[in-house]
């Protein structure tokens, strides 16, 4: 087990206070708990990936995607057959 030195700034040391309160934990607990769910976080994957996040966006007329980038060659054949089908005048 080690032991760590940190220094909070105001509004940290404000929201260690607050959790301590509101949990009963210590705070030990609660840093403990913070560094295990941001490493969760980091290399498990449990953010959204980017195609998810531009999705959310409103990027206006002709920035919305239509397919992640690891599936953007099926996508554009897909937009291209499309217009191939379109019935002639």
């Amino acid at each position: 087990m080690g032991t760590r030195s940190v220094r909070l700034d105001e509004e940290a040391e404000q929201a260690l206070r607050a959790l301590t309160a509101a949990t009963g934990a210590s705070v030990s607990e609660i840093l403990e708990r913070g560094v295990l769910v941001l490493r969760d976080q980091a290399f498990e994957g449990s953010g959204p990936d980017a195609w998810l996040a531009y999705k959310e966006l409103d990027l206006g007329p002709g920035g919305y995607a239509v397919a992640p980038a690891r599936d953007s060659r099926r996508a554009i054949q897909t937009l291209l057959a499309g217009r191939r089908r379109r019935p002639s005048r």
